[in-house]
């Protein structure tokens, strides 16, 4: 039974900055040189992004020069590593419902769904945890049935909403009245690291807050047909063996730590090439027979490395450039963005989604969007 993508929506906070004003307000959180400021400066010019979104901000470009609202503080010594994870939690818990009740909310009205027939919540994110969670909040503040089934996608990364649209695919097939409503939301902001070191000053100048929701439902045999924005036909998983240590997300004492080995891209380029043409040729597709393609946008080094790998031209991979310009690396929630951001487009036929994640994964989905 196929599973239908029936509404797409998207939320960003109301505060964000752009990149050349973020690097000149956070250079003092982690400078301890000129070189260091040299150095930064050339990873946030070259991170792909124009400006980001934050729920640290109350407005567009009102960050202050040294602190974002007070709650980076500057450092007071070079062992100063920034606000605890216990003070990042109470602010995701204090600003994560209201981006995902926003993005919600944008889905159930795209896919006119009753939320009285919503029978399953997954949400998704890594970069917060708090319990009762956003999914309980969710399910009080849009009305959705006490019985709703919940299920929560945490901490795998940046392809966390491939895995939470691969649980829908399982409780569609498993119930063909059920409708499930996805959620992630993502507040990377709160996880700026302090202090030098290179791959955790990437991570600074790439990541960013958002939440995307989808609306998932069958498509029964024999009855009207249900207006749609994609079929999800298949998806896909791969682990590349011996890269453990490539890409790493762990609970630090200041915040989420990231690790990114600059062999990703490499690692991608020469593997990802020969695992796609073997997930296409299950469905009886070649690299040429895809229409669009969604591409988790996890930097511009990533997209090169998919445009070499899978030898796409530079229209394929605008839509990610885009989304990364426009609003930076949502961690879980970007490759809905994506999704959204291509349906607008009059294409018609196979779409890829990518993403990858520690492992180090790869993550696929075959979608049709001729609806």
């Amino acid at each position: 039974m196929a599973m239908l993508i029936t509404g797409l929506g998207t939320a960003v906070p109301a505060g964000s900055v752009e990149q050349n004003l973020a690097y000149e307000a956070m250079q003092s959180l982690c400078c301890d040189s000129d070189e260091h400021r040299r150095v930064m400066q050339m990873i946030y010019q070259g991170a792909g992004v124009n400006e980001r979104g934050t729920v640290l901000l109350q407005e567009h470009n009102g960050i202050p020069a040294d602190v974002s609202e007070g709650f980076f503080q500057p450092r007071s010594d070079e062992d100063d590593r920034g606000p605890t994870t216990h003070a990042r939690m109470v602010k995701y818990e204090e600003h994560a419902l209201a981006l995902a009740m926003e993005s919600c909310e944008a889905a159930l009205a795209h896919a006119d769904q009753d939320v009285s027939e919503i029978t399953h919540l997954v949400t998704v994110s890594c970069s917060g945890f708090y319990a009762p969670g956003f999914d309980i909040d969710l399910i009080q503040e849009l009305g959705l049935s006490p019985d709703t089934a919940r299920t929560h996608v945490g901490f795998m990364g940046c392809h966390g909403s491939f895995n939470a649209l691969r649980v829908a695919k399982a409780f569609v097939d498993a119930d063909p009245k059920a409708v499930v409503l996805i959620c992630s939301v993502e507040l990377c902001s709160l996880h700026h690291h302090y202090g030098w070191s290179t791959e955790k000053v990437i991570a600074n100048a790439l990541f960013a807050d958002g939440s995307a929701a989808v609306v998932c439902r069958s498509a029964p045999e024999g009855q009207s047909p249900i207006q749609s924005k994609y079929k999800m036909i298949r998806s896909g998983s791969h682990l590349l063996e011996g890269t453990k240590a490539a890409m790493s997300w762990r609970i630090g004492d200041h915040g989420f730590e990231m690790t990114l080995s600059q062999k990703v891209p490499s690692l991608i380029e020469k593997n990802l090439g020969p695992w796609m043409t073997s997930f296409l040729a299950k469905e009886g597709l070649t690299i040429q027979d895809i229409a669009g393609w969604a591409i988790h946008p996890g930097g511009p080094r990533i997209l090169d490395a998919c445009l070499a790998a899978l030898s796409l031209s530079s229209e394929d991979v605008a839509p990610a450039r885009e989304i990364l310009a426009q609003y930076g690396n949502m961690s879980s929630a970007t490759v809905l963005f994506l999704l959204n951001r291509i349906q607008e487009e009059p294409r018609r036929g196979p779409v890829v989604a990518l993403g990858f994640g520690p492992g180090l994964t790869i993550e696929a989905m075959l979608l049709n969007s001729e609806i």
